[in-house]
């Protein structure tokens, strides 16, 4: 078994970025998952994540299990399970994004490792959390592990939608020129997050709906949601 320091790298990394983030404000003193859990997802699920467009990286999936891991404080819940359901929720990529939520799902239902960890309820409530956690799948999560996913996954900073809607755009259609890839970032933000967009909050919680209140004012206002395109337009970021 390695050091728990080692095992536990993603988790460490979080707690010094929940010092300039209040939804880690109690990060540090909450449960941890199993570490033999947690060796065989750092080995073998994350580094999935590697082959994803920028927007999907592993720094993607560790903060969505860092959010989830925080939600969970507030239920009683299974810790192992919300933290699994974190680090598959998008491993579905490796298929396309249209169906990516349902190949999540049947990714952990196949994976026969994880009933080292968990029976098969387990493993079925855990592939649903993951298939619903989609914002566009257009209904409520099953259970409230689907909720937690869901909205861990949010990721409701105006900055970073602003700058991962910039970068799918640039890694999905490269064929696109700026005023092209402008057109496609506004459409994406006023179909997702603006006041009729289909986007859907679960948890009181968490502190995404001030932060998505302060995304709908960019988009609001076409000048201010313009200029934020182009600040991040020529961010290194965007185009990694």
């Amino acid at each position: 078994m390695q050091d728990d320091r080692v095992e536990f790298k993603h988790i460490i990394h979080n707690k010094q970025f929940c010092r300039k983030n209040r939804d880690f404000s109690y990060f540090c003193a909450m449960k941890k998952p199993n570490p033999s859990l947690i060796h065989y997802i750092e080995r073998e699920i994350l580094p999935r994540y590697d082959h994803f467009d920028a927007a999907h990286q592993r720094n993607h999936a560790e903060e969505v299990i860092a959010r989830s891991l925080a939600l969970a404080e507030h239920y009683e819940v299974d810790i192992n399970m919300v933290y699994a359901i974190a680090a598959y929720h998008d491993t579905g990529l490796c298929e396309g994004r249209d169906t990516h939520h349902l190949v999540s799902g049947r990714i952990i239902r196949e994976d026969n490792h994880l009933r080292e960890w968990f029976d098969e309820a387990q493993i079925e409530t855990m592939a649903q959390a993951a298939e619903d956690h989609r914002a566009s799948s257009g209904h409520e999560p099953r259970s409230i592990y689907g909720k937690i996913v869901a909205e861990a996954d949010r990721l409701i900073s105006p900055e970073k939608v602003i700058r991962r809607t910039i970068q799918f755009g640039l890694d999905h259609y490269p064929e696109l020129d700026k005023e092209g890839q402008y057109r496609r970032f506004r459409e994406h933000l006023l179909e997702k997050y603006s006041d009729t967009g289909y986007l859907k909050l679960w948890l009181p919680e968490s502190e995404n709906a001030p932060r998505l209140e302060e995304l709908r004012k960019i988009i609001r206002d076409e000048t201010m949601m313009h200029s934020a395109f182009e600040a991040h337009w020529m961010d290194p970021k965007c185009s990694k």
